[in-house]
């Protein structure tokens, strides 16, 4: 997960704070001591630092804050309205024309993931319902053209090329020709990078945004290479005046100073962020959830957004009652795991539960996908009627489930024993709306957390 380090180095700062019942300033010295070290081990630009601990310092030592009942959860608050601001506030939201098309340009450095993140653009306007035109304007990188093709074809969108003889400028001028005929709303040109920033790059594309006139001029930058993606940041926007920023690889391992001080130094916005390698993996990015994230506070909307996207109303509220009522069986198990995946990688899934981080057994889990492949395998051997009555699964059949998935007997044991542990965790959370909250959940988690691939290791548990 991108902040990985800052998030754990920031949550650990503000535990302390959060069990005070009095704060001192002292305590809060202290607290943006460590707060400055962890931004600038996360490779947040100097400048930006200083100017975020003297802003949080500013609004943590006014007495509101040290008469409060709970002064380390005003101090946090005021770090996340903080770092809300510092990556933009608000979402930053995609332009529209007056007139269609659209026209979007990207730009950015050679490697970055440009042609790439032009395709998964193409597919997030698609989601809502419009109809993106490709364009390959990038006529000297090899294969390029036909890398946004191949996008392209992967999601039914059009994608408009003139081979790699014409002219950049002649491609935009005809593309914005065909968008027009064919009633395309939004225009993505995919324009050339380089290896470094030059006048010639430069100066192609001042002439590609003379002619296309875009609507937007999006920078998409590797958020792996740090602060120097800011400083290309700066580069691009002093020459192309920049509207927003795409960070790509946000989902790696990440110090997230990219994210952090791209807004402060260039003034450009953070519009969308790539969680993945895969096609529709490109988000819209929403400060203060991110900020909520780094904090440990999860991010229920982003999660609440992906399922409404993704998973049947119907069938959710056929699975809550069976979780409710125990009946949960090894069917509804395949069924829910594919609606979930649709989701999303389920560790990136988990960072969005509040708490998620803090609670034992769960910390730091790696989820392995290959793991929960194994665990499908074993239940897709049983038969219809062993998957609906686990019951049945005595020792001659767990032998020949264990035969057809090419797993031991033990691995099915363990699955079969883990399953029965969540279902009791699912019959013991439907209490707590009763108030039998209890501590009776720790061997369900254990469950949990060995179907998930906890610790990546195998088998089960």
């Amino acid at each position: 997960m991108a902040f990985e380090g800052l998030a754990s180095r920031l949550q650990g700062v503000f535990g302390k704070l959060k069990g005070k019942g009095k704060v001192s300033d002292e305590d809060v010295a202290e607290a943006m001591r460590e707060v400055r070290l962890a931004l600038l081990e996360a490779d947040v630009n100097f400048k930006v630092v200083k100017q975020f601990i003297s802003s949080v310092k500013e609004k943590a030592v006014g007495q509101d804050v040290m008469k409060s009942f709970t002064p380390g959860m005003v101090i946090i608050d005021i770090v996340n309205k903080e770092l809300t601001e510092l990556m933009g506030g608000t979402q930053s939201k995609l332009a529209r024309a007056n007139r269609p098309p659209t026209v979007i340009m990207m730009a950015g450095l050679q490697g970055a993931g440009k042609t790439t993140t032009s395709g998964k653009l193409a597919k997030l306007l698609q989601k809502g319902n419009h109809k993106p035109l490709l364009v390959a304007c990038d006529i000297y990188r090899p294969a390029a053209i036909k890398q946004l093709q191949v996008l392209g074809s992967q999601i039914g969108a059009p994608v408009f090329s003139m081979g790699d003889q014409a002219s950049p400028v002649d491609i935009a001028r005809a593309a914005l020709e065909e968008a027009k005929a064919n009633n395309n709303d939004y225009v993505i040109i995919d324009t050339a990078g380089r290896l470094h920033i030059d006048e010639a790059l430069m100066e192609e594309l001042r002439q590609v945004h003379a002619v296309a006139k875009p609507d937007e001029v999006l920078l998409v930058i590797d958020a792996m290479t740090g602060q120097d993606a800011v400083n290309v940041a700066e580069s691009f926007h002093s020459q192309l005046e920049l509207s927003g920023v795409v960070l790509t690889k946000l989902d790696g391992d990440t110090r997230g100073g990219a994210a952090l001080s791209v807004k402060a130094v260039t003034g450009c916005p953070i519009k969308f962020a790539a969680m993945g390698e895969k096609i529709d993996s490109l988000e819209p990015f929403h400060p203060d959830r991110m900020a909520s994230r780094i904090l440990g506070m999860g991010d229920m909307l982003s999660l609440i957004e992906k399922a409404q996207t993704n998973i049947d109303a119907e069938k959710a509220a056929e699975m809550e009652r069976k979780m409710r009522n125990a009946e949960f069986t090894f069917e509804d198990f395949l069924e829910q795991m594919a609606q979930v995946r649709k989701m999303g990688p389920l560790d990136q899934l988990l960072e969005m539960v509040p708490g998620m981080n803090k609670m034992k057994g769960l910390k730091d889990m790696k989820v392995d996908e290959r793991q929960i492949n194994r665990v499908e395998a074993i239940v897709k051997s049983m038969t219809t009627e062993e998957k609906n009555k686990p019951d049945l699964l005595n020792h001659s059949r767990r032998k020949r489930i264990a035969a057809g998935s090419g797993q031991t007997v033990a691995d099915v044991n363990r699955l079969i024993k883990q399953f029965d542990d969540m279902r009791k965790m699912m019959k013991q959370f439907s209490t707590m709306m009763d108030g039998q909250k209890g501590k009776k959940g720790a061997k369900g988690m254990k469950g949990m957390k060995g179907m998930l691939g906890g610790n990546n290791r195998f088998p089960f548990g």
